[in-house]
């Protein structure tokens, strides 16, 4: 996010590993206010307005909120995600849109006292006042120092949320895990290696995580300080939006520039008219394709998957459902 290096190599890492999907990459880099790469800067952010998918990951979290909040590149990463885009967030990324971000380098590198900064609070736009706790099982200090929760380890974490408001919900999130969040179907998934934690306050819902699951855990001790209680989700697992708040829809541009979500919806314009679109042959075939995949007649999916290519398309299967995309004239 904040290093030209870094977002190299995540940008070559996400095409060697999506290069099925033949992504096309942009890196947008608005590392730092009053520079050449100012996130004002509107050349320098227009591709988020074209964008699909946006990530944000890697840095110091601090760092990521003072140069972000307020400006153009967050203003038009929120229209653009409001207009369907996906926010894919990672490490820094993660703490920077909480409610109160963890000042991970502040307190774990140079040593500054426990406390909290004001985050860009992506959620709370949606009136889910959040705190995201990436690296939650965090070993890299082996047996001789705890870097769980972040780097903070149990005994300073639980000095943490006695800082916290008690409204606010806290989300551990597992290292080599990732927590999915489906706001039109009100529902949240959690894939990858490990798992996430809700860390509640109010009354135990039914599903709440047991005392004695919890135990040696510290969050026993932490539901408890905050008259609360803790969820715990493994990989695989799905779960209602709701449980970890109430989720309000946000209308259009509310809280926007008028003039970032008007180039939001020009830009979106634009894009449609441009995007080519497959004849009702293809779309019969890819119909034809489906019903054999749902047979599980593999053999005839894959014919039917090459006449598909044949005719300039090419079909991705995702969770929700067969999607098509041009082929390139220098791919075929």
């Amino acid at each position: 996010m904040n290093s030209s290096q870094v977002i190299g190599r995540v940008g070559d890492f996400i095409a060697y590993r999506l290069q099925n999907y033949q992504p096309r990459l942009t890196i947008v880099p608005a590392r730092k206010r009053g520079t050449p790469f100012s996130p004002d800067d509107p050349e320098i952010i227009e591709p988020l307005y074209h964008a699909d998918m946006i990530f944000m990951g890697p840095g110091s979290p601090t760092y990521a909120v003072r140069q972000l909040q307020d400006s153009l590149a967050w203003h038009a990463t929120l229209a653009r995600h409001r207009l369907g885009a996906a926010l894919a967030l990672a490490s820094a990324a993660v703490v920077a849109v909480s409610t109160f971000a963890l000042p991970v380098y502040e307190i774990y590198k140079v040593g500054e006292e426990l406390h909290w900064k004001k985050g860009l609070d992506l959620f709370g736009l949606y009136g889910l006042p959040l705190v995201f706790i990436p690296h939650w099982n965090n070993n890299d200090g082996g047996e001789e120092l705890d870097t769980s929760r972040c780097f903070m380890g149990k005994s300073r974490f639980t000095r943490l949320m006695e800082m916290l408001p008690a409204d606010l919900t806290v989300v551990g999130i597992d290292e080599k895990t990732a927590l999915v969040v489906y706001p039109q179907d009100g529902r949240c998934e959690v894939v990858g290696l490990g798992g996430v934690t809700l860390i509640h306050t109010g009354e135990e819902h039914q599903d709440s995580s047991a005392p004695e699951v919890l135990r040696g855990t510290g969050l026993v001790e932490v539901a408890q300080m905050r008259r609360g209680h803790v969820h715990q989700f493994q990989h695989g697992e799905t779960f209602s939006l709701s449980r970890i708040g109430d989720f309000h829809p946000v209308e259009g541009g509310t809280g926007l520039p008028d003039s970032v979500w008007r180039h939001a919806l020009e830009a979106l314009q634009q894009s449609e008219d441009e995007a080519p679109q497959p004849a009702e042959e293809v779309m019969e075939l890819v119909r034809e394709r489906e019903l054999a995949r749902q047979m599980k007649n593999w053999q005839e999916a894959d014919r039917l998957r090459q006449l598909i290519a044949d005719r300039g398309w090419q079909v991705l299967d995702t969770r929700q459902g067969p999607q098509l995309e041009p082929i390139k004239s220098s791919e075929r």
